[in-house]
């Protein structure tokens, strides 16, 4: 394990969602860090109150979790990182959709309330940063994405970083650290993913973050530390936009 993640008091583990290595990494860094709380981006809150009540992790919560309606990979792919949990408490992040679409016609900050101001999203982005991602954006979805949506689907992950990192701060709060978050590596990186929003909230908080790949990023990634694995096996994700041109 990299001292690095070992002296924070948050500890994001990145992932790419459908690599086994990658949760196995989680996993085992679980098992390592020994955190206060574990918190999900894949949950809900009323999802990872059932985690807390089952101690059998494998298909028993599968099912109670109505895993296979979820919309995330299998279940076989996430079932080694909540087997690493033992008793530590699990904490949902996930929003509803329909928050997050509200985000994209209303803006993060309307749709997050009252504390909108302590996560930065009452700030516009930095010009550059706000090309970059909407470019990230069109890049992610294969380049088939209307211009004028863009900006809607950069406020949408604003919203989606801000709410992360304020369950995360409520599980530092109620459990003391550290807290290990497990989400997609986009939301782990520190120039605009949770660290960053992390630092405009909660200063005096240590956040490191892992990002984990499939080819080794370029030495200026912006991750504390990262991990390559070989690439999983799946589907052209651009084939479902074939012919939509």
């Amino acid at each position: 394990m990299a001292p690095v993640l070992a002296g924070a008091d948050i500890v994001i583990l990145g992932e790419v969602h459908d690599n086994p290595t990658h949760h196995h990494n989680q996993a085992a860094l679980i098992i390592d860090l020994a955190p206060a709380a574990v918190a999900f981006e894949m949950l809900s809150p009323a999802q990872a109150a059932i985690v807390n009540r089952h101690r059998d992790r494998g298909d028993v919560l599968r099912d109670a979790l109505d895993w296979g309606s979820s919309g995330w990979p299998d279940w076989s792919l996430y079932q080694p990182v909540f087997a690493a949990l033992g008793d530590t408490p699990a904490y949902g992040m996930a929003l509803p959709y329909e928050e997050v679409s509200r985000a994209v016609n209303e803006g993060a900050a309307a749709v997050f309330g009252d504390e909108a101001g302590r996560f930065g999203l009452d700030t516009p982005l930095p010009v550059a940063q706000q090309q970059a991602r909407e470019s990230h954006q069109q890049e992610s979805h294969c380049n088939m994405l209307p211009e004028s949506i863009l900006g809607g689907m950069v406020e949408a992950q604003r919203l989606r970083d801000a709410a992360f990192s304020r369950t995360t701060l409520q599980a530092l709060a109620e459990r003391g650290g550290p807290v290990v978050v497990v989400t997609g590596t986009g939301h782990a990186r520190a120039d605009w993913g949770m660290p960053a929003v992390l630092q405009v909230a909660a200063p005096a908080v240590k956040v490191a973050s892992l990002g984990q790949f499939e080819a080794a990023p370029d030495t200026s990634a912006p991750f504390d530390t990262w991990l390559v694995a070989t690439p999983a096996p799946r589907d052209d994700p651009c084939a479902a936009f074939a012919g939509r041109e």
